[in-house]
């Protein structure tokens, strides 16, 4: 049975459609109380009133089109700034005084919020066009540009521009952090396959190797065989051609969301005592020394951690001997899990290991070093030609990798 592991990351650009909400809302309360304090000064009160009632209405029922960049569509946008303009251009009619001072408009900075719906829905070239109009009608509501009309209008340009730049940079960065974590995603699925594989498949074809070159004949044709696809297998799994992980990219909100098949057994987060799966190992060739009392892990942890000693003491079996003698010693540490396997081999030659790596058998690499490195241990390998190989697995209680849970 499999699960889909689900990691939802949230758009940078989100929390900007909420402050860009907020704002429509309070630059709106603030314009209402601007004309109701200044309504002495209006020759025409009855514009004023009908257009801040428009732009009441509006910015309220509204407000869900600017909760996030799939319901701000272009219509709405366009619509948006039309009724920020005509706040502009109506100015003159409420106030004749108006262009002779340098006085608020009707719409007043409730107009900077259609300007900043386009930077945060297009980037910021939409916002220069939006500002664009925003500038032109000032200059036509002023009848000529003064100073504090160029301000104003060079301050909501650069602010626009600045924001609708910021939210580029930041879609291109969500990009490259979706597709590294496609890449980590699909690094660790081939490195849980090539686990399993040399765990089992490529064991099995060895093992058919050796015994058809043993017995001749046409055993050996099999076994010969069983050799050419065993190192067809390691060349697939080294170079990593195993089905990528789905990455997908919520425009509408701007999550991004992967998605990883991985193995799930019962509960996964149930205490295991690690003595009951590393017991079976016992017998003549192998010694298992163990603590009085449970051993407890994280029931996957436990079981990463006692496939890492299996492959330990396969390699034991495999460059040892079958008579190799091997040893399994488990410590119970406050904060950790300590598991060594011995062996009385022949040890491993300096630069073997790498060397193997380079052929492609990585059950060092991956079905012992990989597997700690997923639950946050490590595995520390020490080997003396003629004096035997000692591997040292250490787990940590709360694991601070992706196989292991927190107990």
């Amino acid at each position: 049975m499999a699960r889909r592991e689900r990691v939802v990351r949230m758009s940078v650009e989100q929390p900007l459609w909420r402050a860009l909400t907020a704002y429509r809302v309070i630059t709106m309360l603030y314009a209402v109380l601007l004309s109701v304090f200044g309504r002495e000064k209006y020759d025409r009160p009855w514009v004023a009133i009908a257009f801040l009632v428009v732009m009441v209405v509006w910015t309220l029922v509204t407000l869900p089109k600017v909760a996030g960049a799939a319901a701000c569509t272009k219509r709405f946008l366009v619509a948006d700034l039309t009724i920020a303009l005509a706040g502009i251009l109506l100015t003159p009619l409420a106030d004749f005084e108006a262009q002779q001072v340098d006085g608020p408009t009707l719409s007043s900075i409730w107009t900077a919020g259609a300007v900043l719906a386009f930077a945060i829905k297009g980037g910021w070239r939409w916002a220069a066009f939006a500002s664009t109009f925003v500038a032109v009608a000032n200059i036509i509501e002023r009848g000529h540009p003064s100073r504090d009309t160029f301000h104003n209008v060079l301050l909501v340009w650069v602010a626009s521009i600045a924001i609708g730049y910021v939210v580029e940079v930041a879609r291109a960065s969500e990009r490259t952090l979706a597709r590294a974590l496609e890449i980590e995603a699909a690094t660790r699925e081939r490195e849980r396959l090539a686990r399993d594989i040399h765990d089992s498949v490529l064991q099995v074809l060895a093992m058919v190797q050796r015994r058809g070159t043993a017995l001749g004949g046409e055993a050996a044709e099999l076994g010969r065989m069983a050799g050419e696809q065993e190192v067809a297998l390691r060349t697939l799994v080294s170079s990593g051609l195993v089905p990528a992980t789905r990455v997908s990219e919520d425009a509408a909100e701007g999550a991004v969301v992967r998605s990883v098949e991985v193995d799930d057994e019962p509960s996964g987060r149930a205490d295991c005592d690690l003595r009951s799966l590393l017991a079976p190992h016992a017998g003549s060739r192998v010694s298992f020394a163990e603590p009085g009392a449970p051993v407890l892990l994280a029931a996957e942890a436990a079981r990463e951690l006692a496939a890492a000693v299996s492959a330990a003491l396969d390699n034991v079996r495999v460059h040892a001997g079958e008579n190799a003698q091997a040893w399994i010693l488990v410590e119970d540490w406050p904060d950790e899990v300590i598991v060594t396997v011995r062996d009385d081999g022949p040890g491993i030659p300096e630069g073997r290991l790498a060397q193997a790596e380079g052929e492609g058998r990585m059950g060092v690499a991956l079905s012992i070093r990989g597997r700690l490195r997923d639950l946050g241990g490590t595995a520390e390998l020490i080997s003396v030609p003629g004096q035997g190989t000692e591997v040292e697995l250490k787990v940590p209680k709360v694991s601070r990798g992706k196989a292991g849970s927190a107990r």
